[in-house]
């Protein structure tokens, strides 16, 4: 058996106790991918979210689009990927959120220019 990881500050560690924390979110935006089950979800996310058994604390996450709450709650980057989509926030406007930015301060510390 390896070493136990080690912590790096400010991150969170995608994990197997992470995994199964996140399942219920994980689960919804994973049906995200089917472009009905994105409509449903933009039709009426309190139904959406009640099918996937979100507790209310998951639900309140997701209404606040609290991605940085998200990823500590157990949902993984790329399945976070697709409620951004959904929501209409790409990955540079949630990781402006989560590190507190605005999304103009969070561009300029992007090698890549004109992104979205």
């Amino acid at each position: 058996m390896g070493q136990p990881l080690k912590p790096i500050p400010d991150t969170s560690i995608f994990d197997l106790r992470l995994s199964r924390r996140g399942r219920r979110l994980n689960k919804m935006c994973e049906a995200l991918c089917s472009p009905a089950e994105r409509e449903a979800f933009k039709r009426d996310e309190e139904a959406f979210m009640t099918r996937f058994s979100l507790t209310e604390d998951e639900k309140k996450l997701i209404r606040t689009r609290d991605f940085k709450g998200l990823i500590e709650a157990g949902m993984n980057i790329y399945a976070m990927l697709k409620i951004g989509s959904a929501t209409g926030n790409s990955l540079y406007k949630m990781g402006a959120q989560m590190r507190g930015e605005s999304y103009e301060e969070f561009l300029k510390t992007r090698n890549i220019s004109g992104a979205v």
